[in-house]
């Protein structure tokens, strides 16, 4: 598969064969399956196509008046034995070939399910949760159609269409000839018609994409959509998102109106001769009533197969649409790599970042949001402060692995980083980003994701530790209270304390933490400080805040301007030399004299 380094997934166009190569293996794992069920398949048409004769056999013994309740009997049993027959390997196929194609369903979606935890930040910079969803929705279950019912609906026709010809042909070669005159226009419309339903189907899923994310944040975003009264505005915009899918979805459904109406048209048209010139024949005896009867009972047969060509070629267009996107997700290579030579970080008794000229834009474009950084981070606490926008997030994102860095600019105790994987080097550090992320589960659960053996008594230390413990405890539930999703029915400072703990019971080398004490009044930062001091000696700690009260308790403060350092030092020496840090400091003694 063709690898895409942060190109749009639009402009990536693969040919049909590169996608099959993302299904074909799956065919040949179950090609024994999918061999015994076309072979059940195929006995179904062979013994449907048998019907016929034994209806010109009843019907010629009528005629002749050879016929008797004996042989009416045994022509009638042999139908009911045949329609038996047909019943079992029918559903034989179905769970055999249906089947399949749930399981090629699963193999995509857990595929593509893995794919995605492996990608790094600029694809989720590039990629919305709702288009996300339509791959692993939507689309998914177009593919399955297509490679299910799409795949027996075609085999079908092929040979539904090819043993019925071959009968026709065999009772009167002028007739079957008659009969097929019709077929060269549903050839020509269903080929029009097919290049139309691709496009549409793709703008359709798009839409669809677009339905999704718009959803999927409005219901993330309830509380801050009814403080602001927004309701009636999301309603609207809703609408208008959910009437462009419709009228999307109206467009294809024209195509795939056009494509049955044509296809019936072209078979009862194909009959309407038959039943004039095959009449005109048996008039003339030329074929008896009994063939007449069969060739109509073989007609009807081949209609089925030209309806089938709309129906395959609608199922066939919407597979190839989505598994065209699917493929584009698929072929998404993240720009931080894996798969380097060194698996694991260095097993050191203290581990030290250091930046050297360091320079970093993000991949969408726009200035440099770091700039010849020259910076050690070792054991110890070290305080970062500066405006918005001066790269304190963008340093830890990077700290982190979140985003690659170009060779010789970033060491991770003594080692460039890009000499790991991404995981070797997040293995070591504790992040606790701005916004504390949160899932709908308990409490217990959210703080022993970074430790999922803990046990109830380390859960409860690592709270303690960061000062949420008699919170939870004054709960109804205590530790096994559901938070809902994204902690909704938290505070922020509980969010982020309990963010702070699940960092505290990882217990790894390094703790970031990215502004995450925002939410917390002066004297419960401090004793979350204090528990931070107490886990983490000797280890190493970085903390972004604009609190100087926190900052105090720090070894040294960076202080970054528009992507460089722009001064360092204790808080004390940053208080005498330092013009935006005594700034803050007026400011934020004003507030507390206030």
């Amino acid at each position: 598969m063709h690898s895409i380094k942060g190109e749009s997934p639009g402009k990536i166009r693969p040919d049909l064969r590169t996608l099959l190569r993302l299904i074909t293996p799956v065919f040949r794992r179950y090609r024994r399956r999918l061999l015994i069920g076309l072979l059940a398949l195929l006995g179904v048409d062979f013994l449907q196509l048998t019907i016929p004769r034994y209806l010109k056999k009843g019907v010629d013994a009528l005629a002749d008046g050879s016929a008797d309740s004996h042989s009416l009997l045994v022509i009638g049993g042999c139908i009911l034995l045949t329609a038996a027959t047909i019943a079992i390997l029918r559903f034989c196929w179905r769970t055999l070939i249906i089947g399949f194609s749930r399981r090629l369903e699963k193999i995509l979606r857990n595929r593509l399910f893995s794919h995605i935890l492996e990608m790094d930040r600029p694809f989720f910079d590039r990629h919305s949760t709702g288009e996300i969803m339509a791959h692993a929705t939507n689309d998914l279950s177009a593919v399955q159609m297509a490679c299910g019912m799409g795949m027996v609906a075609a085999a079908d026709a092929l040979v539904m269409s090819g043993a019925a010809l071959f009968f026709m042909a065999h009772i009167s070669l002028s007739l079957t000839l008659i009969a097929i005159i019709p077929m060269p226009l549903l050839a020509v419309c269903t080929r029009i018609l097919s290049g139309k339903l691709h496009k549409r189907f793709d703008l359709v899923q798009e839409q669809f994409a677009l339905l999704t994310e718009f959803a999927r944040n409005t219901m993330v975003s309830i509380r801050l959509i009814k403080g602001y009264t927004r309701e009636q505005r999301q309603i609207k915009e809703f609408e208008a998102l959910g009437a462009r899918y419709v009228a999307g979805n109206l467009k294809v459904a024209v195509i795939q109106g056009l494509l049955f109406p044509v296809s019936t048209l072209v078979g009862n048209a194909g009959m309407l001769l038959v039943l004039y010139f095959g009449g005109k024949l048996v008039i003339s005896t030329t074929i008896t009533l009994g063939d007449f009867v069969a060739f109509i009972t073989y007609m009807y047969m081949l209609i089925w197969p030209m309806m089938a060509v709309g129906w395959v070629t609608n199922l066939v267009q919407r597979g190839l649409t989505s598994l065209t996107r699917i493929y584009r997700l698929l072929a998404a290579e993240p720009l931080l790599h894996a798969d380097v030579e060194t698996g694991t970080a260095p097993q050191v008794s203290s581990f030290v970042f250091c930046c050297r000229d360091l320079h970093f834009k993000y991949p969408d474009g726009g200035g440099n949001a770091l700039t010849g950084l020259d910076l050690t981070i070792g054991p110890g606490v070290l305080g970062v402060a500066g405006r918005t926008g001066s790269g304190k997030s963008t340093l830890c994102r990077l700290l982190t692995r979140q985003y690659p860095v170009e060779p010789g600019m970033l060491f991770f105790s003594g080692h460039d980083v890009n000499e790991y994987s991404p995981a070797a080097v997040r293995s070591r550090i504790s992040y606790v980003s701005q916004q504390p992320v949160l899932f709908s589960g308990t409490i217990a659960e959210n703080i022993s994701l970074a430790d999922p053996d803990a046990s109830t008594e380390e859960i409860e230390q690592a709270a303690r530790l960061a000062a949420v413990h008699d919170e939870i405890t004054a709960m109804a539930d205590q530790y096994q209270t559901r938070i809902g999703e994204r902690g909704l029915r938290l505070s922020g400072g509980q969010k982020q304390r309990i963010a702070i703990a699940r960092a505290l019971l990882a217990d790894r080398p390094v703790l970031i933490i990215d502004d995450a004490l925002s939410a917390l009044d002066v004297e419960t930062e401090q004793l979350v400080f204090a528990g931070i001091r107490t886990k983490f000696q000797s280890k190493t700690v970085l903390i972004v805040s604009h609190r100087l009260k926190l900052l105090s308790g720090t070894d040294r403060v960076i202080i970054l301007d528009q992507g460089k350092i722009v001064n360092q030092g204790s808080h004390r020496e940053l208080l005498a030399r330092s013009s935006f840090y005594q700034s803050m400091a007026e400011k934020q003694q004003g507030r507390t004299d206030a």
